[in-house]
């Protein structure tokens, strides 16, 4: 995704002469610390966990008041130079991947927790607080933050607000968009804007389900008032073995089913396990085709009953064994691999790529014996865990971005899969978002109709586009080429590619 090898001699001038300008006009407003350009400065920022897609900013700034980051605004706007906003760089589907002719926004200096309120149960925290300290700062008042995404000792509330994230105990206690009360920031012009309110009702529209999610897209966000629940007493998780993925998928349907919310409920396949166990010893079984984590919490009496309900539904519907943590320890050692499962998956391949799409429930084990048979189509090694609770998939296709066949192989495997999901009933996101990864996928789910009203949405926020522009709702043109590609079934036309 870099500037192309053969790119004039013309075209780098006037890179370069559009670089000038634009360090020259946010020299007035930022210290030289806080403003980069240099090539070896403005590398680290090429990408975000998506490190397949690549793209070096001409200028990095680093505000750190808001009359700073608004400063940055106008004057990027006065040029009508692109905006991407960018937090930690943990995000999985190139959000954060600079525009070539633009300035990445980092808000990595806004850390600071402003407020933890007993009463109200609330936190207001500046974007760039880690999504971990929330909880942290939170646990004297035996209060916590319920979203926890694998990486929140790393992700920052700005980006979980950017990508509407979720985690482990999501299913019983929601996503971002659940726990958020109000969302303060700036839009592309540098004007305040505010969505919600510390009440339970706001004048105007209701827009907080339009900005948490939209990928930075509509405005900068820069405080945010989170909701926190009391810690349950206690919690206790179910470690359940199957030996078939089709009983572990009907088993999770049937969980449900049950009337039962489990404040989590995870699956992991076999290649998966052996990962993570490798990693972390969390005494997973490695003979077993797929593994549920099933977590209650609340009083002892509540969590007594449910796993009781949960244990003879899993045993109903073929568990080969099921251990149920004894202690705090042992909980935690239960769920040490599943949220370790990219580390794990980094240490057996040299690049991967995360896939985030969502199907119904009962339909788990059809999605993931159709990948056993893309794993032969495209001749890649695919590791799963997923959110199985709410049917979020996280495939991890592994490959060596250094081979330039295993990459479009790779990038051909996870479109198969995110297609696939869409015609199985589900979409080609659940939290990742979509960022530059899934903007082909999109011309899939959504048509053109869909697409313009989406543009109309940003564009009432962003009349020029210049906030993180080109990505997430792709062009019809896109949509038009992509289509060429497409034969009958949504099948790609790749005659090259082994069949199965």
């Amino acid at each position: 995704m870099n500037a192309p090898l053969n790119a004039t001699a013309a075209q780098l001038m006037d890179r370069a002469a559009l670089q000038h300008r634009i360090v020259r006009a946010l020299s007035e407003h930022l210290p030289s610390h806080a403003l980069l350009y240099h090539a070896e400065d403005t590398t680290p920022y090429e990408c975000d966990g998506l490190t397949a897609y690549r793209q070096r900013p001409l200028v990095v700034a680093l505000p750190e008041t808001e009359a700073q980051v608004q400063a940055v605004l106008r004057s990027c706007h006065a040029l009508g130079v692109p905006v991407v906003a960018r937090g930690a760089g943990t995000g999985l589907s190139g959000g954060a991947m600079p525009h070539a002719a633009g300035v990445t926004l980092s808000l990595a200096k806004f850390n600071k927790i402003v407020d933890v309120d007993l009463y109200s149960r609330t936190a207001r925290v500046q974007c760039g607080v880690r999504n971990l300290a929330i909880s942290e700062a939170a646990a004297p008042y035996g209060l916590y933050y319920a979203p926890d995404p694998s990486s929140q000792i790393a992700c920052t509330i700005g980006g979980n607000i950017a990508e509407n994230s979720g985690g482990v105990h999501c299913l019983k206690y929601g996503l971002t968009l659940h726990n958020v009360l109000q969302v303060r920031g700036l839009t592309v012009e540098g004007e305040p804007i505010t969505f919600g309110a510390q009440a339970l009702d706001a004048p105007g529209y209701d827009l907080m389900s339009v900005v948490v999610g939209s990928e930075g897209m509509l405005a900068v966000t820069l405080e945010v008032l989170v909701k926190l629940v009391p810690k349950p007493q206690l919690a206790r998780c179910i470690m359940a073995s199957f030996d078939d993925v089709r009983k572990a998928g009907e088993a999770v349907a049937a969980v449900i089913a049950a009337g039962i919310i489990p404040a989590g409920l995870e699956m992991m396949d076999k290649p998966m396990t052996a990962a993570v166990e490798d990693f972390v010893h969390a005494g997973y079984d490695l003979n077993a085709e797929a593994i549920l984590l099933c977590e209650s919490d609340g009083t002892p009496e509540e969590v007594e009953e449910e796993i009781g309900r949960m244990s003879a539904v899993l045993r109903e519907y073929g568990a080969t064994a099921i251990a149920v943590s004894q202690s705090e320890a042992e909980r935690l050692r239960f769920w040490s691999g599943r949220k370790n499962a990219f580390p794990a998956s980094g240490r057996i391949s040299p690049d991967y790529m995360c896939m985030d799409s969502t199907i119904p429930r009962k339909r788990l084990a059809d999605i993931l014996l159709a990948i056993s048979e893309m794993e032969k189509k495209y001749q890649l090694r695919c590791a799963n865990v997923f959110h199985a609770g709410d049917g979020n998939l996280h495939p991890l296709i592994l490959f060596d971005a250094n081979d330039p066949d295993q990459l479009r192989r790779c990038e051909l495997f996870g479109a198969d899969i995110l297609e696939t999901s869409v015609a199985m009933g589900g979409t080609v996101t659940g939290e990742h978002g979509v960022g530059v990864e899934k903007l082909n996928s999109m011309c899939v789910q959504f048509s053109p109709e869909e697409s313009e009203q989406m543009f109309a949405v940003k564009r009432a926020f962003d009349p020029q586009e210049m906030l993180n522009p080109g990505k997430v709702i792709p062009t019809l043109q896109r949509c038009a080429e992509y289509g060429k590609m497409l034969v009958r079934g949504g099948q790609i036309k790749h005659p090259d590619l082994p069949r199965f």
